[in-house]
């Protein structure tokens, strides 16, 4: 994954599926791969100091053989024998006898420390606090401090430990159910706030989707309450026409897809992506409505009608999946915030124009870095000044929802900012305009 600069939730399972793996084989392999990438900078650390030598001075085929032995050792039950053993063997086919004996020495170095013992040793080689959180829970300092700052503006900084320990968690499989297409089945357990999530009662939820024609499908609540929230932030008249402005990869789509349906709208998605348009196609070909899929830039397309309601889900650093993507931590910079955030208010900006009297646009992102947040919501505002309110985004959320849920004021604005700290979910932003 590092040499192709693939992710793990889209290379796995072609790999997993090409090596025949099933059962507790392929239970494994998930394991070995999901947790090594998320905990890849404390692992670094580890080796680091077992080696003296720094990371970026180890050959890399050797370096991602180390990471997995390290996991296997402080993370997991494996037998240190069979973990040292088993990765050795791996460095000697890959890397001959020379790099084997160096992976061996380090390896019986890392065990010779308890995860607890390796722990208190990272935290006190810290050279800040910020460091010190960035080790123990693997995730670079710079976006720990964008989710201290996130946080704070919602009173709830003394909640960041236990965002960082959500993001180093599997995230729980979690279905949606097509409204007015598909019921949740009985024997499921229901989410806590979307009407349409559910929890598969046992086992593999594929033989479930299959049968369903595409109209249930894995899908965050998050990702679920975001499309809601448009859907059902007014009453819909009939005729409205709706717009998914950047669609892939198609969940959203396909909720909007059913409610359009069930209350007489019509629904146009556009993907600038020719490969992931045919996702956003697949996704809503379980629905009985025709929604036709462009691919152009969002900043153009939105210019080619006007709408009743519009999703924006922005391109975004995606530091609010860092659950299911862990990858993402490691290979997102500082330096991508800028240049999405304006790609972000250039694609808020035309769904604003692009937007009937009356209409209501959402601006989502899977992300709580205020950049892309709250700053992007503000400057849309001062942009269109009275042409454009915020509507209360944690009201219209709150309605939805089946159990009260706890949404803090962020910003002192009408945003809702969801975390799978506290709602289980991935950090997903959404705010709503309304044009006047």
């Amino acid at each position: 994954m590092h040499a192709s600069d693939a992710y793990a939730n889209l290379l796995l399972p072609r790999e997993i599926a090409r090596a025949r793996l099933t059962g507790a084989d392929a239970a494994l392999a998930t394991e070995l791969t999901y947790g090594t990438l998320r905990r890849q900078g404390t692992y670094d650390a580890i080796i680091a100091d077992a080696a003296g030598r720094a990371v970026d001075a180890i050959d890399p085929d050797v370096l991602d053989a180390l990471r997995l032995g390290v996991h296997q050792l402080v993370s997991m039950r494996t037998p240190s024998h069979a973990a040292v053993n088993e990765t050795v063997r791996q460095v000697r086919q890959a890397s001959g006898r020379a790099a084997s004996g160096f992976a061996n020495a380090v390896l019986r170095r890392v065990s010779e420390r308890t995860t607890d013992e390796w722990l208190d040793r990272l935290d006190a080689a810290a050279r800040s606090e910020d460091e010190r959180l960035g080790v123990r829970f693997a995730h670079p300092v710079w976006v720990i401090r964008a989710f201290r700052r996130a946080l704070a503006s919602e009173g709830r900084a003394d909640e960041l430990e236990a965002l960082l320990s959500s993001d180093n968690a599997s995230p729980v499989v979690t279905l949606a159910a097509l409204p007015g297409l598909a019921a949740v089945p009985a024997d499921a357990s229901r989410t806590a706030y979307s009407p349409i999530g559910f929890r598969s009662a046992g086992g593999d939820p594929a033989g479930l989707i299959t049968a369903s024609d595409g109209r249930i499908r894995v899908q965050d609540e998050g990702s679920q309450l975001a499309a809601l929230a448009l859907a059902r932030a007014l009453p819909v008249r009939p005729g409205e026409r709706w717009l998914d402005l950047c669609a892939a990869p198609g969940g959203k789509t396909a909720v909007l897809a059913a409610e359009a349906l069930a209350h007489g709208a019509s629904l146009e998605a556009n993907e600038l992506s020719a490969a992931r348009a045919g996702l956003v196609r697949d996704s809503v070909a379980g629905v009985p409505l025709d929604v036709p899929v462009s691919e152009e830039d969002g900043r153009v397309r939105a210019g080619r009608g006007r709408y009743d309601r519009i999703l924006v889900d922005a391109p975004c650093t995606g530091l609010g999946a860092l659950r299911r993507r862990p990858e993402a931590r490691w290979r997102k910079q500082p330096s991508d915030v800028p240049e999405l955030a304006a790609l972000q208010t250039g694609l808020l900006d035309a769904a604003i124009a692009a937007l009937s009297p009356g209409g209501v646009v959402a601006y989502v992102t899977c992300s709580p870095h205020l950049a892309e947040t709250a700053a992007v919501v503000a400057e849309a505002l001062r942009t269109h000044g009275d042409a454009i309110e915020e509507l209360d985004a944690r009201a219209v959320i709150s309605d939805i929802s089946d159990a009260p849920i706890d949404l803090a004021a962020a910003d002192g604005t009408g945003r809702a900012q969801l975390w799978p700290h506290r709602h289980g979910t991935d950090a997903m932003s959404i705010s709503l305009l309304r044009r006047r």
